[in-house]
């Protein structure tokens, strides 16, 4: 029975150093989970920095197709009112009052109508 005991605690205690030489499998296992999730969180970033650039054109395309649906007048100088004015008042066409001033003609008709 003491043999029996005797064979037994050798074969445990060279099974447990054998045990440290033993490739583990569960590192492995956990290295390719952590690959795998740092490809995931770079694919992801790139994929949210795509979607804002797309964003992005997609505002500006928007306000440039409003802005071409609702053109700002800017303010037009005194001088240059004036000038149309004058022109008017000779009796000179709006298409050539237009070109002298460096206006459009939408802009020389507002001039003229708020005479």
């Amino acid at each position: 029975m003491e043999v029996l005991l005797m064979i037994l605690m050798i074969f445990s205690i060279l099974l447990f150093f054998l045990s440290f030489f033993q490739k583990d499998r569960y590192s492995a296992l956990a290295k390719e989970v952590e690959d795998l999730s740092m490809t995931m969180l770079q694919e992801n970033y790139q994929m949210k920095k795509r979607l804002k650039v797309l964003e992005e054109e997609l505002m500006m395309d928007g306000e440039s197709s409003m802005k071409s649906l609702y053109t700002v007048r800017k303010p037009i100088h005194e001088v240059v009112r004036n000038q149309v004015i004058a022109l008017y008042q000779q009796g000179i066409p709006l298409d050539q009052i237009a070109k002298q001033s460096a206006l459009s003609k939408s802009d020389v008709k507002h001039i003229i109508s708020t005479l």
